[in-house]
């Protein structure tokens, strides 16, 4: 029991970590589940078998209490943990259902984060042991036909919402079982959105608009959490209602508004190590399917090459993002993973073959107060010698710190006229001269 400062009211607080609650809840589990008949249970919804479960928690709870006094806060605290152990994924089910909530991180049983806002946060959410945590990570690999064990100690896997989950068990995982979820955030920002937020201007949004809609290459950069695949859906709404596009991904999580849409996602390798469907089987297939753009989640090895080959070859106005921290350094990784498909081209055919391919490399940066936000718009504008040639359209230049830790900077235009202005205007996109020599302040 606590008492509210400020209204001077008594606050009932259970207090997850307490041994003595952890102990009653695992033991009203376990006799939970020896009444219960589980194959009927996996069978059944847990709206329909509430009403029967909560009698036998309550009857469960009176012989309970008997010895240890709960308040009736308590009693539903503990309830409604029981029900998330039998039907969801234990103490993450809070987690997963706070919209606050974009990661959650378990390093062990006992620490748990969450970022909120681009910012970490420890969490008073515990589990009762490491078995307990495994408990949970083979309820979610097993619901995709997937195992984890000693010979198979790491698995990706996807919950039914779409969120993305990485699991890592002993002896790989030295303090016990870690589980990693990026949540699928149901609402995503809209262009308008982002401007309000500060993570662009109105000018750098209405020029991105004008290139993808005159079909540009553009490659999204940016490290982890940054927001690439947020800009990359926000690109993609650019793209006219009446075009066929096909979205690539490892993990389904663009939301594309157009009608015309046909999602393609990877599949990893069943229990026997079989089965198996990479990117690049699904980029070579996509290019059967007649699109009129291809939109790839993320770029990360021997696909590039035939994301490259595509974009030079008709299938112009491509989307996709890749983990880089400038735009010179996505030239690079690019590189880096042509080489990948193992053809032994020359460096320069590789060169001239991202050169001629993509128009645009938009840089997205998270940064230290958790604000994310376009950093550069970079044009690719062909090779000198060996070196392809960027030149920088729009930048944001930090330039301090706010008393409230906040990042201030403004950004600005760098004053050289883009070589595709002349594209943009015969596509009917007239931008005025004026908006790349202007200089907007953010606070």
């Amino acid at each position: 029991m606590s008492i509210n400062v400020e209204t001077g009211l008594s606050l009932t607080v259970v207090d997850t970590r307490d041994p003595r609650y952890q102990s009653m809840k695992g033991r009203v589990h376990e006799e939970l589940l020896n009444r219960l008949n589980l194959e009927r249970l996996t069978r059944t919804r847990r709206e329909d078998a509430e009403p029967e479960i909560r009698g036998l928690i309550t009857g469960l709870l009176d012989r309970e209490t008997l010895t240890t006094p709960l308040s009736s806060y308590e009693r539903d605290s503990l309830i409604t943990d029981v029900f998330n152990e039998l039907f969801g994924l234990g103490p993450l089910e809070a987690l997963l259902s706070d919209s606050t909530v974009s990661d959650i991180l378990v390093n062990r049983a006992d620490q748990i984060y969450v970022e909120r806002h681009g910012r970490l946060e420890l969490t008073d959410t515990v589990f009762r042991d490491n078995r307990h945590v495994l408990q949970i990570i083979e309820r979610i690999v097993s619901s995709i036909g997937r195992r984890i064990d000693e010979s198979s100690p790491m698995v990706d896997a996807r919950l039914a919402d779409g969120s993305r989950v990485n699991a890592i068990i002993p002896p790989l995982a030295l303090d016990g079982p870690a589980l990693s979820i990026r949540k699928f955030p149901t609402d995503r920002l809209s262009a308008p959105e982002l401007v309000a937020r500060g993570a662009l201007t109105q000018g750098m949004l209405d020029f991105l608009n004008a290139a993808v809609a005159c079909r540009s290459n553009v490659i999204v950069s940016g490290g982890t959490g940054s927001g690439k695949t947020t800009l990359l859906n926000v690109l993609s709404s650019f793209i006219q209602d009446d075009e066929r596009v096909v979205t690539i991904e490892d993990a389904a999580e663009l939301k594309l508004r157009q009608r015309h849409v046909v999602r393609l996602e990877t599949r990893p390798a069943n229990i026997e190590g079989k089965g198996e469907v990479r990117q690049r089987q699904l980029m070579i297939n996509a290019l059967r399917m007649r699109p009129d753009r291809i939109v790839v989640g993320e770029v990360r090895g021997e696909e590039a090459l035939d994301m490259l080959q595509a974009m030079n070859t008709g299938h112009d106005g491509s989307l996709t993002t890749i983990h880089a921290n400038s735009p010179r350094d996505a030239l690079y990784r690019l590189d880096t993973m042509v080489a990948m498909a193992n053809l032994n081209l020359p460096e320069r055919a590789v060169r001239q073959q991202i050169a001629s391919a993509v128009n645009l490399i938009i840089q997205a940066t998270r940064f230290s107060d958790g604000s994310r936000r376009v950093t550069a718009i970079s044009e690719i504008t062909g090779m000198e010698g060996e070196v392809i040639t960027l030149q920088d359209l729009f930048l944001f230049e930090r330039t301090g710190m706010s008393p409230e830790r906040r990042v201030i900077g403004r950004f600005r235009a760098s004053g050289i006229r883009p070589k595709c202005s002349e594209k943009l205007a015969t596509s009917g996109h007239h931008l005025p001269m004026e908006m790349f020599e202007q200089v907007e302040y953010v606070g």
